[in-house]
C-alpha cells in the first residue's frame, strides 16, 4: 500500500511540474496533462481495490482521515457540543452534543482523534478515559429522556490504558455503557469511521445497527497486541490481522455489522464531502420516527440481536 501511495505522489508531482513548465513556456500540453490525470485517477481507484486487512488498518489510522468532528460538521446542522461527565472532568477524546438531522433533533457522540500531533496529545490519540465513557452515557440518557435518536462515531485504537484511567474505574465504565445501551429506550446507530479497537470501541457499539466505512476496521484488540499475546512477537501483526477478521467486509459476512458504507476512490480522506454525503443519505433513510413509536420492539430486537451474536460466536 505504501508503495502505491508513493507512485501516486510521484505522478501527482509530475503533473504539477508539467503544468508549471507549460505555463513558463506558454505551450499547450493540455492533452498530455489530461492523459496523465486519467492515469492518476485510475491509480487512485486501484490503490484501494483488493486491499488486505493490514492495508486497511494502515488506511484507517492515517492522520489525514476525516475525524468525528469533520463528519459532525458536514452531516448535521446546528451542532451544540456538551461537556463533562458531572463526576470528574471533561474528556476531550469524546465529543458529543445535540444537532439536527434534517428536521429531527438527534444526539451525536464521537471519539475524536487529533488532526495533528498537538491535537492528538490533547485528545489522547482518541483513547477514551472512564470520564469520557461516562460523559457519553450521560448524553445517551439525556437523549432517552427527550426521545432523541443517538448516533455514535467510533474511531479509537482502544480505551485509555493509563494508571489514572484504571484507578477511576475504566473497566466498570465500559461495562456500564454496554449494560445501559442494551436497554436504552431510543434508537441507536453506531458508525465505525476509522479504527474501532478493543473495549474503547465496544463501549459505543451496542446499537440497533452498526455500520462501517468501507476501509475501516473493528476488532477486540490491535493486531500488534494480538500477535504479542499469541506469539510473543508483535512483528507478526500482518498475519494476525488476516486471522482476526477485522475488515468491514469480513464482519458483514459474519453478520456482526449491518451495513458497509462505500468510500470515495482512494479512501474517505480523498473526498470528505463525498463521504459525509453518503453517511447523511444513509442516516436519512433510517425510520427513526417509526422506531421511536415502537421502542419496546426496538429494544427487544436489540437485546435479542446481541444474545444471538454471542451464541453464534461461541
Amino acid at each position: 500500500m505504501l508503495e502505491r501511495e508513493k507512485d501516486i505522489a510521484e505522478l501527482s508531482m509530475k503533473i504539477e511540474d508539467l503544468r508549471k513548465f507549460a505555463q513558463e513556456k506558454k505551450a499547450d500540453f493540455s492533452a498530455e496533462i489530461m492523459v496523465l490525470e486519467d492515469k492518476l485517477q485510475q491509480m487512485k481507484s486501484e490503490a484501494v481495490i483488493n486491499l488486505g486487512p493490514m492495508d486497511k488498518l494502515i488506511l484507517s489510522r492515517m492522520i489525514e482521515r476525516p475525524t468525528a468532528l469533520d463528519y459532525i460538521e458536514k452531516v448535521f446542522d446546528g451542532f451544540i457540543e456538551l461537556h463533562g461527565d458531572r463526576k470528574f472532568r471533561d474528556d476531550p477524546s469524546i465529543v458529543g452534543g445535540i444537532a439536527r438531522l434534517g428536521n429531527m433533533p438527534v444526539t451525536v457522540i464521537g471519539q475524536q482523534k487529533g488532526r495533528n500531533t498537538k491535537e492528538n496529545v490533547k485528545r489522547n490519540f482518541g483513547m477514551t478515559s472512564p470520564d469520557g465513557f461516562r460523559k457519553a452515557l450521560r448524553l445517551m440518557k439525556q437523549a432517552e429522556k427527550f426521545r432523541r435518536p443517538v448516533i455514535c462515531f467510533i474511531d479509537t485504537p482502544g480505551a485509555d490504558p493509563g494508571v489514572g484511567a484504571e484507578e477511576r474505574g475504566q473497566g466498570e465504565a465500559i461495562a456500564r455503557n454496554l449494560m445501559e445501551m442494551v436497554d436504552l429506550r431510543t434508537p441507536v446507530i453506531s458508525i465505525v469511521i476509522g479504527e474501532g479497537g478493543s473495549g474503547g470501541a465496544l463501549a459505543l457499539s451496542i446499537a440497533d445497527e452498526i455500520w462501517m466505512l468501507e476501509h475501516s476496521v473493528f476488532s477486540i484488540l490491535s493486531p500488534e497486541g494480538f500477535a504479542s499475546i499469541l506469539w510473543k512477537d508483535s512483528s507478526r501483526a500482518k498475519e494476525a490481522a488476516q486471522i482476526m477478521k477485522i475488515t468491514a467486509q469480513d464482519l458483514m459476512a459474519l453478520k456482526i455489522i449491518e451495513k458497509v458504507l462505500p468510500e470515495p476512490p482512494g479512501g474517505a480522506h480523498k473526498d470528505p464531502d463525498g463521504m459525509s454525503a453518503v453517511i447523511r443519505e444513509n442516516l436519512l433513510q433510517v425510520p427513526f420516527g417509526a422506531m421511536k413509536e415502537q421502542i419496546n420492539e426496538v429494544v427487544e430486537r436489540r437485546y435479542t440481536k446481541y444474545r444471538k451474536t454471542g451464541a453464534y460466536l461461541e
